[in-house]
């Protein structure tokens, strides 16, 4: 028990539609971070779950 991740993500939850996730979580009352920000690498928001582990909703860039 405990901090094991040390406050950092280490879950991740992929999307094929990041906008249209993040609305619905937002509607179900999933608590964010952080606004969501664009990378180089994707789309992506920090939110946590009943627990407190901190997940990335994430939308990676197609190649």
């Amino acid at each position: 028990m405990g901090n094991q991740t040390g406050g950092r993500v280490f879950l991740f939850l992929h999307t094929n539609d990041f906008w249209r996730d993040y609305h619905a979580m937002q509607a179900k009352g999933v608590k964010f971070n952080e606004q969501p920000r664009e990378e180089r690498y994707g789309t992506v928001a920090v939110f946590q779950d009943l627990y407190g582990n901190k997940w990335d909703l994430l939308q990676l860039n197609q190649h």
